[in-house]
């Protein structure tokens, strides 16, 4: 493409990006009580056996309160705390230490009561992230299992049916519900196609999602702007019903899906969902307008795991992002560490999860072994505070890349994502893309 309609589609791209992460970031709360946990070091980050102190303050309207009394947990993040009880704030600050003898994060939360809510703060010590590495076993055949069930699911026809969808239509973009045959005869994938109405020939992006069961909107305004946008769904189902039906599916008949079939690696849940990230890619080949040189993949948590994966899966993939994901050294748990969502293998879930049967098929669809065969640049962003897709599990699968790989941290961060982070998305694609 030339350097105009480069430019172009940099912008847009950007833009799509902030509309994405804002789509699977967690909100903030905001409260009058704020309960603050502080590491001593400004980049949180420690050596093994290094001793961590956590200062402890609770603000009200953004002033520190005097003796207040806190309970206080400290330990490895999802791990039964090694330390804990109560202090009485003095001067304003209670102070806990900890520490770690091997690679990993130590987590300090702190609680406070005040007129009957409770307020909680947390901030986790990295040990020595670089170094941990997974728990997840490699299977001798994982490559060839893949290769075969992909070899198997591209003989089905792809059977596209496309629905425009005249009330999402622009004057310069037609936008479509796409319903194509996934894995097997019979087996969909839905999502929303959104392309320029101009003839031409236009990079592409797909969005792979969060977890979840949901409705899709389509990235219209990037499509706008001269890309085309593939935004999936993976239940199988259509993605254009009232909210209502998907709240619904998700705490019914869809409630658990990370756990369905697990004992049988040819018909896990995620099988048809990894297949059906190819086959969406398969789609955009097929579209006359879709210039075949620009392709990316990018999505937050089970999104995260599913661009490594698409990317790993698929070499037509030119780049990848991939904030905090999800699918990551599922084993963690069963090595007295945090393992990845959805923690199937947790103490809560273990006595009926972790079979070997289970555990064995696990490691045909952990992100670990995906992440091991990556070869093309991907950026990364996160946090040490998230509790929904913890740092042990995405660091065990971002250590084993061998591909150009850019980290972004920002310690703070949960579940969510700063501006600052869309920026440095940015800046990632302009110097993938602007040579």
């Amino acid at each position: 493409m030339n350097r105009f309609n480069f430019m172009k589609f940099l912008a847009a791209l950007c833009c799509c990006l902030f509309i994405s992460l804002a789509g699977f970031s967690q909100s903030r709360s905001t409260h009058p009580i704020q309960v603050l946990v502080s590491p001593d070091k400004p980049d949180w980050t420690y050596e093994p056996n290094e001793e961590a102190s956590f200062s402890i303050q609770v603000l009200k309207h953004q002033v520190p309160l005097n003796d207040v009394e806190i309970t206080y947990a400290v330990g490895p993040e999802k791990m039964t705390p090694v330390n804990n009880g109560k202090l009485q704030l003095k001067n304003g600050t209670a102070v806990v230490k900890g520490k770690l003898s091997a690679p990993g994060f130590l987590r300090c939360e702190a609680n406070v009561t005040i007129d009957g809510n409770t307020y909680r703060g947390i901030a986790t010590a990295g040990y020595a992230p670089q170094d941990i590495q997974p728990t997840q076993k490699l299977p001798d055949d994982f490559q060839e299992f893949w290769n075969e069930a992909k070899a198997k699911a591209a003989k089905i026809p792809m059977d596209a049916k496309l629905t425009l969808l005249p009330e999402r239509c622009t004057e310069t973009v037609d936008v479509f519900q796409v319903n194509i045959q996934n894995a097997m005869v019979g087996n969909r994938l839905y999502g929303i196609l959104a392309k320029p109405k101009k003839e031409g020939k236009y990079p592409a992006v797909l969005s792979v999602p969060g977890a979840g069961v949901r409705p899709y909107a389509g990235i219209i305004d990037l499509a706008e702007k001269g890309i085309i946008t593939l935004q999936i769904g993976i239940h199988g189902i259509p993605v254009t019903y009232e909210a209502g039906l998907y709240a619904d599916l998700g705490n019914g008949a869809l409630r658990g899906y990370p756990f369905f079939n697990l004992d049988n690696r040819d018909s896990y849940y995620y099988n048809k969902v990894y297949l059906g990230c190819v086959r969406a890619i398969d789609f955009l080949y097929s579209l006359s307008a879709f210039d075949t040189n620009n392709l990316l993949v990018w999505g937050g948590s089970q999104g995260g795991a599913l661009a490594i994966i698409t990317a790993s899966l698929d070499d037509r993939i030119k780049g990848l992002v991939s904030i905090y994901p999800a699918l990551s050294d599922l084993t963690g748990y069963l090595h007295h560490r945090a393992g990845g969502w959805p923690h199937m293998f947790n103490v809560t879930n273990a006595p009926q999860m972790a079979t070997e049967d289970k555990i064995n098929v696990s490691a045909y669809y952990d992100v670990v072994n995906f992440a091991r065969n990556l070869k093309v640049p991907g950026f990364y962003t996160w946090g040490y505070n998230d509790d929904t897709c913890p740092p042990t599990s995405y660091y065990a699968a971002y250590n084993v890349i061998d591909a150009p790989k850019e980290l972004y941290l920002v310690q703070e961060t949960g579940h969510w994502t700063y501006p600052e982070q869309q920026h440095q998305i940015r800046e990632w694609i302009l110097k993938q893309f602007g040579k």
